[in-house]
């Protein structure tokens, strides 16, 4: 074993954990803990090993409510880093009898949409300025109409994007009267899920359950932190045959968007953490974690409901924030199809192997499914295809990983020059200076090493390679 590594395992030792490491896989657990399993992460050596990161998700893997129930596995992705709430960004966690609303937090459904555009790269910078003023009057200043009728909007908290296709055809509103909805029909099988799960409007805030006209101002918003959607080039494709057949090739535009749930999302993560807590038998200390299980099968049963119903909604975010850059899109060079490749969330409660898997910043990664992994502002990003590895839990990163905090770049003193950010060339469009800076390529870890270590385990293929054009900040 090499000094360096000794090291790193002793100073992991007298925090309280026991790790062990094959030059891969890092398996770690909390110190006389033999009940709880240990949680294994996919590690490349030239990447850092976070202390913090490792004891949330040790603390994970110990997990117990007194009503029974248990952790079976636990998992972590390339990318994982420190979470607020105290769940580790890239954490997937495999239980049977108990779910962990925090194991998901606030943002719900969190995700990746990507669309292919049949433009060329200097057709589209040639109209750059153009394309850029009206996206911003979307996406920031509100110009965006997503207006939809009551019926609409409880069929879309109820059933997703379907439900609120079917409403919508018969009185389509706002942007949706703009949209050919037949291709929006079509392009649900290529929403993971269907775009849609049982969900229910009561778990939503009142007014979207208003009588008459929905006026949403959260739908079609990015929203803060690494949420983006980027313009990008198809700049190599490696599988042809897998990329033909998703409409994907060389030298095409693209643009792919990572955004969430939004208002609902924090509504329902908030409210049922709350609960998790109301809900603890009386008398018994809570984990020292602060992350609460729900053991009784109602609570699991409501919860799963309530994450249902926001992640419905995060699904139609998604959507139509690609359908207002479509939509401008075809203002600017007439008929474009721009199809969408694949729509998948990572962070997600799911059902697997007779129990729950949820994945805190983890793509599923089945056999045959289309993975989307993008790289900072300034990094390449991937479209990749699962495995459908077991061990990793068919789950892979949904990123590369901060390296630095918000705090740490943004503090004074802080070199923010745009070399030192790694922003330069990076056309980043937003109306918040700091966003630049807290979201620059240096807070992020090399996507690559992130990419080959998974390929190298099994987890994922590479498809293509997409680079960055310009991204959207809010």
């Amino acid at each position: 074993m090499q000094p360096k590594l000794n090291r790193l395992l002793r100073a992991l030792a007298r925090e309280g954990l026991e790790v062990a490491y094959d030059g891969r896989l890092y398996s770690v657990r909390l110190l006389g803990d033999a009940h709880a399993p240990p949680a294994e992460v996919l590690l490349p050596p030239d990447l850092p090993v976070e202390g913090k990161a490792f004891q949330q998700l040790a603390q994970l893997a110990a997990l117990r409510h007194p009503g029974g129930g248990e952790v079976l596995r636990v998992r972590a992705t390339p990318d994982f880093h420190p979470g607020d709430s105290g769940v580790a960004i890239g954490s997937v966690l495999h239980t049977r009898g108990l779910v962990v609303p925090g194991a998901i937090g606030t943002d719900i459904n969190c995700g990746m949409r990507l669309h292919v555009a049949d433009i060329s790269v200097e057709d589209f910078l040639a109209k750059r300025s153009a394309f850029v003023e009206r996206m911003k009057g979307h996406y920031f200043f509100g110009t965006r109409d997503v207006t939809m009728a009551s019926r609409a909007s409880e069929a879309l908290l109820r059933d997703g994007v379907q439900g609120w296709l079917l409403e919508t055809l018969e009185q389509p509103l706002g942007c949706a009267g703009r949209a050919d909805l037949a291709q929006l029909d079509a392009e649900v099988s290529r929403i993971h899920l269907g775009g849609g799960l049982k969900g229910h409007p009561r778990w939503a805030p009142e007014s979207f359950t208003r009588e008459g006209l929905v006026r949403d101002a959260g739908l079609a918003t990015i929203g803060g932190g690494n949420h983006f959607v980027e313009v990008q080039r198809v700049e190599a494709v490696e599988d042809r045959a897998r990329a033909w057949d998703w409409g994907v090739r060389e030298g095409q535009l693209a643009f792919m968007i990572h955004s969430g749930s939004r208002d609902v999302g924090k509504h329902v993560g908030v409210a049922w953490q709350d609960r998790a807590r109301q809900a603890w038998p009386a008398g018994t200390p809570l984990p020292a974690s602060g992350i609460l299980p729900l053991g009784d099968a109602r609570l699991v049963t409501e919860y799963l409901e309530a994450e249902a119903t926001a992640a419905n909604y995060a699904f139609l975010n998604r959507l139509l924030l690609a359908e207002l850059l479509r939509q401008t899109l075809r203002e600017l060079f007439g008929d474009v199809e721009a199809p969408l490749v694949y729509d998948v969330p990572h962070n997600l409660t799911l059902p697997y192997e007779g129990g729950w898997l949820a994945r805190k910043g983890a793509c599923p990664a089945g056999a045959e499914q289309p993975v989307i992994i993008p790289g900072s502002m300034g990094a390449t990003s991937f479209l990749m295809v699962g495995c459908g590895d077991a061990r990793a839990l068919e789950s892979a990163s949904h990123g590369a990983g901060r390296a630095r905090s918000r705090f740490s770049l943004s503090r004074g003193g802080a070199d923010q020059s745009e070399a030192a950010l790694g922003l330069t060339g990076v056309d980043c469009i937003t109306l918040r200076a700091e966003r630049r800076v807290e979201e620059a390529p240096a807070a992020y870890k090399p996507i690559r090493p992130v990419v080959d270590a998974q390929v190298e385990a099994g987890i994922v293929r590479e498809v293509a390679r997409l680079s960055p054009l310009l991204t959207f900040k809010a």
